[in-house]
């Protein structure tokens, strides 16, 4: 095979007159020379190594450049002309052995010859010689198999390449024969099974979650839960948990408490439905005030009521702080006639019945009318509902007067806080030494903490919600709650809870 460095035979100078056959044959031999040096018309084909590209999880199109042929074999192609290179060479040979000795050619042959040769190298050809990438072995492998492809057939795409009967759907296992498919990563899929597998679901509906108008994947999720949803579940009245936020699956059905209000069965199996029901728990905060050293001496009674019971309470009430934006507990001031529940409500299909309500009248005996907390909650958030309460009470109790909205609930939120993580976190839960704190007038410099004993008998869903109940504490957006309870928060885990109180007792505010 030629190459650039093309170099050529020289023919022995002999004297004598030049015989016309020889003139004939070497005019055809430098006609081959011409033809050989300008190329030959046929190109070498070596394959097509293109690739559809796109991104990782892009939906492919399996075209020509895909689906790749066998390679001819070089030496096939070549074969032909090196057989005519060896017969022209043989033929020269042959006449230059028929010349008698002391032949003369012409002078100037040689010269022809090399003038010849070096204009047929310099002549532009319009298929220039391509040379044989030859690619070293193993270059092709199977992606699956992992065996080498050779010069069958093979698929590529994005670098990879694959047996035609390895390239099979990563999920479902089956050969992929259709146009269009998608590629995670290496591992091809069909373009259901795809999306059977990434493309993510509503956790309401439990179908997919379409497109918005500018094709892109647009859903709602919640911070804690995580629980997926379409947007359009926010309009059409899907019910929602009234404890833990959560919106109701297609799959399940929430239990109608009324007045709008829906409760999901993992609440509904710690809810306390009754003032009975509530009697353990109250008490037991109230012990858990007492080993705070914040003893409150005074009976306070406490109702468990409906909605409509406590938005009419509080309407009466002239000042003091409640939750927002939904009233879940009050520290009652004023003497009212309130509507408690007495019993606890069947549950029938997905709907309460029998609820039995009692009208009591209450009388102003202290500070402190009573508290109302409304009904129908889980356990952990009745109790938290309870503790803010009556840190309301202690400090009407305990004289401080004239607080501001964000002081007065901000520490009422850190004892509802702090409550909640004894019942969650026991391990973790702080809680102030005697020697600490001995009541409320007087003044301590530090404060030292030890753990409660371990809280048993919860679910790990039961310890889940506690953990939310904490979170909705923590991460309250209004001034009042939030602001009030992460400057409360902030103050306690610095000084501790008797310096906190002592100064707010004398500034009314925080300390920094």
């Amino acid at each position: 095979m030629a190459s650039s460095n093309s170099s050529y035979h020289s023919r022995p100078r002999v004297q004598g007159h030049t015989a016309p056959s020889f003139i004939e044959k070497r005019s055809r031999f430098m006609r081959w020379l011409l033809k050989l040096f300008k190329g030959t018309d046929g190109g070498v084909s070596n394959g097509d190594h293109s690739s559809v590209t796109g991104g990782e999880n892009s939906l492919h199109k399996l075209g020509e450049n895909s689906l790749h042929k066998p390679v001819k074999p070089v030496n096939d192609q070549s074969k032909g002309e090196n057989e005519d290179l060896d017969h022209a060479i043989a033929l020269s040979l042959a006449e230059d052995a028929k010349k008698p000795n002391g032949y003369k050619g012409q002078g100037n042959d040689d010269d022809e010859l090399a003038k010849a040769i070096q204009e047929s190298l310099s002549m532009p050809s319009s298929q220039p010689y391509q040379p044989v990438q030859s690619l070293p072995r193993g270059y092709r492998i199977c992606g699956v198999c992992h065996n080498e492809i050779g010069c069958g057939h093979y698929i590529s795409c994005m670098g990879t390449f694959w047996h035609p009967q390895c390239f099979r759907c990563y999920a479902c296992g089956q050969l992929i024969r259709e146009a269009e498919f998608s590629l995670s990563g290496s591992d091809p899929y069909h373009k259901l099974c795809y999306k059977e597998l990434h493309h993510p679901k509503c956790d309401v509906c439990h179908e997919f979650i379409p497109t918005n108008r500018t094709g892109l994947i647009e859903y709602r999720a919640h911070p804690f839960w995580g629980q997926k949803y379409c947007p359009s579940h926010e309009h059409d009245h899907t019910p929602r948990c009234c404890s833990c936020e959560r919106m109701e699956s297609r799959s399940t059905r929430y239990i109608s408490l009324g007045e709008g209000r829906s409760l999901c069965l993992e609440c509904l199996d710690s809810a306390i439905m009754d003032t009975g029901d509530c009697q353990a728990l109250y008490h037991s905060i109230r012990d858990y005030y007492e080993g705070l050293y914040m003893r409150i001496d005074q009976q306070i009674p406490m109702l468990l009521v409906e909605r409509q019971a406590l938005n009419e309470a509080m309407e009466g009430e002239k000042d003091g702080h409640h939750h927002q934006p939904e009233i879940r507990g009050l520290c009652l001031t004023e003497e009212r006639t309130v509507s408690s529940i007495h019993k606890r409500p069947r549950i029938w299909g997905n709907r309460i019945l029998d609820m039995r309500t009692c009208a009591q009248k209450l009388t102003r005996k202290c500070e402190v009318t009573a508290i109302l907390v409304l009904y129908g909650l889980p356990r952990l958030l009745t109790g938290s509902i309870l503790a803010h309460e009556l840190m309301h009470g202690w400090l009407r109790l305990k004289g401080y007067r004239n607080l501001s909205a964000e002081v007065e609930e901000g520490i009422c939120q850190a004892l509802s806080h702090m409550w909640l993580e004894s019942e969650v976190m026991p391990g973790s839960t702080r809680m102030p030494s005697s020697s600490s704190y001995a009541s409320s007038s007087s003044s301590s410099s530090s404060s030292s903490w030890m753990p409660l004993s371990k809280k048993a008998g919860k679910s790990d869903i039961e310890k889940k919600l506690g953990q939310f109940f904490m979170y909705q504490i923590a991460h309250d957006t209004s001034t009042a709650y939030g602001e009030g309870f992460r400057a409360a928060n902030a103050a306690v885990n610095k000084y501790g809870l008797p310096r906190t109180l002592d100064h707010i007792r004398l500034t009314r505010s925080f300390p920094i």
